[in-house]
């Protein structure tokens, strides 16, 4: 049996979701629960878990499904009774006995020294709340996915204009001055710098660079669409230009999928006039003979982030330049081949694209969710299809839900189906540790590995599961501790992705075997550069959004406060609209 409550406009934090989705699963005579927001993907795994209700098919995606199941209807109605209590007593145990101020202004008058804020609410209310920042002189870092292109340019712009950086929308990593924002790993201080329009694209190079040897002064996130010729890589070009003139930073790392044309030109000349090194990583993207010149001694062009990674080590060790044949890192792998197809269930999405790009050398069609090419775009992201690499940190994955890398119930879920599956014989898995992932990823991963390895082998056929583990040995989950559990549930790990896939590409090889324009400046005179302070300052910042960016800040021992948000008007967008339009004074 099964019953369903449906909120309308209702905003909770991912993580208050989550956690009323396990605390009404533990309730007496409950078998399972469901907590999300009404997206068609939401729905589709609804439907997956046999949860999908006719009411719940019925709702849109500002609405909050709840729905419980069980075999005792008296047991059911009692479970949506303690919902609201639920969810007081959720609140109540992450909240604490500390103050929090309603608003920004309020905010940032209990903390003065704070120069940046942290956006993790819903996509719609995003760009809202980033103006607010904006207009206080603030820094932000815009974790928010699902915010609109145009909002994009328009606050990129407006902070350019003030010296400010806009990390975002959809910037999920940023180290600054040794504090990590978002996701990021622990890592060593060094003189290491970075630019990433990826956020695991980032926390791999930085735990890279510390697994060999190197140290990290700042890594900047952009966000996934800074590079289009729409925005015009104006963050990337503060960053570049911040870093440059940073005294701490010998070698810049510049990591982004490939750009637009436009862009790349752009870009390179910026790196040509850093007057450092700088490492270029367009993920398999190698510029043609028009953007390079036979001048471009500190511009050296790598294809892999494990391959960026040793040669900003070998640059920033040694202060010499390396040819980058010397650092791609060549594994023997093993060429037994593997049979069936495989499934990718990644949580990082550069990491999939990157796995899409290697496998592309062995594969003749992998399918995805965010394909190199559109023929092989899945119909439906939820079911797989022949070879497939899922990215499920994917914006249709993650409205109303937490993001793969602190809940793993989609991806167990994911794992689970991939493993019923007679025609599968490869699972790849990434596990991505630092600040603001999940505190024990393996403990909750290792037992779903066992059991799908488990289920294959009732079916009397094998099937491999590979795991990369995305960290340090400086991160909070303990690497190692991580690793073990993994390896113990029938795992093969890894921590160099590019070894990894290649080695899944050789063997399922093996077995087959037997236009855009220029952006505008939008202005005659140069905007003003970021001050270096926003660098070397100790960091301080208001969060709004995920408590759990708060207890990370905390946990780095930065200033934080944490912001009791609500969406404007209830939730209501017209009304909302209004209260924007009257405090800008339009």
């Amino acid at each position: 049996m099964l019953k369903t409550e449906v909120r309308s406009g209702a905003y909770y934090d991912s993580v208050i979701l989550m956690q009323l989705q396990r605390g009404l699963a533990a309730l007496p005579g409950i078998d399972d629960a469901g907590v999300v927001m009404g997206t068609p993907a939401n729905k589709d795994v609804l439907a997956q878990s046999g949860l999908l209700t006719p009411a719940a098919q019925d709702t849109g995606a500002d609405d909050l499904i709840i729905v419980v199941g069980g075999e005792d209807d008296a047991a059911l109605a009692a479970a949506l009774g303690q919902v609201d209590e639920l969810l007081a007593r959720r609140r109540g145990a992450n909240a604490g006995d500390d103050y929090r101020p309603k608003s920004l202004d309020a905010a940032a008058k209990a903390l003065p020294d704070a120069a940046w804020v942290l956006i993790s609410v819903p996509g719609r209310y995003a760009a809202g709340v980033a103006e607010e920042a904006l207009r206080l002189g603030k820094h932000v870092f815009l974790y928010s996915d699902n915010v609109t292109l145009d909002d994009e340019v328009r606050l990129k712009q407006t902070a350019a204009a003030q010296g400010l950086l806009v990390m975002g929308p959809d910037c999920g990593t940023a180290i600054v001055n040794g504090v990590g924002l978002g996701f990021a790993n622990g890592v060593r201080s060094g003189n290491i710098g970075l630019v990433g329009a990826s956020g695991t694209g980032l926390q791999h190079v930085t735990a890279r660079i510390h697994q060999l040897g190197g140290g990290i002064t700042h890594a900047l996130g952009t966000g996934g669409r800074d590079l289009t010729a729409d925005v015009g890589a104006t963050t990337a070009r503060q960053a570049l230009d911040l870093l440059s003139r940073d005294p701490a930073t010998d070698v810049i790392v510049l990591i982004s999928k490939p750009p637009a044309p436009a862009v790349a030109r752009t870009l390179l000349d910026a790196a040509r006039s850093a007057g450092k090194p700088v490492i270029v990583n367009f993920i398999g993207y190698v510029p043609d003979a028009a953007m390079t010149t036979d001048d471009d001694d500190n511009l050296h062009f790598v294809r892999t982030l494990d391959g960026a990674a040793a040669l900003a080590v070998l640059l920033a060790q040694a202060g010499r330049l390396v040819p980058e044949d010397a650092t791609e890192e060549t594994a023997a792998t093993s060429v037994a081949p593997l049979h069936g197809y495989l499934r990718g269930l990644y949580s990082g999405g550069t990491l999939a694209y990157e796995a899409l790009l290697i496998l592309q050398e062995y594969l003749p069609a992998v399918y995805s969710n965010a394909p190199l090419d559109k023929r092989f775009r899945l119909e439906k992201a939820t079911q797989s299809r022949e070879h497939t690499i899922v990215d499920l940190g994917e914006d249709e994955f993650t409205v109303g839900r937490l993001h793969p890398m602190m809940d793993n119930d989609l991806r167990l879920q994911r794992l689970a189906q991939e493993a019923a599956d007679p025609a599968v014989g490869v699972i790849v898995l990434d596990v991505v540790l630092g600040y603001g992932a999940h505190p024990d990823p393996a403990a909750e991963l290792a037992p779903g590995i066992a059991q799908a390895i488990a289920t294959a082998h009732a079916g009397e056929r094998d099937l491999t599961v590979v795991a990369v583990v995305v960290g340090t040995d400086a991160d909070p989950q303990d690497m190692d501790r991580q690793i073990a559990q993994l390896a113990a549930a029938g795992a093969q790990v890894y921590v160099n992705h590019d070894e990894a896939v290649r080695m899944v590409g050789t063997r399922l090889h093996a077995a087959a075997s037997t236009a855009h324009v220029d952006p505008a400046s939008g202005a005659d005179a140069a905007p003003p550069p970021v001050a270096l302070a926003a660098l070397h300052a100790p960091l301080a910042a208001v969060n709004v959004g995920l408590e759990s960016f708060t207890a990370s800040l905390e946990a780095q021992g930065a200033g934080v406060v944490q912001v009791d948000w609500r969406p404007p008007a209830g939730g209501n967008e017209r009304l909302a609209g209004i209260l924007a339009r009257m405090k800008r004074g339009g």
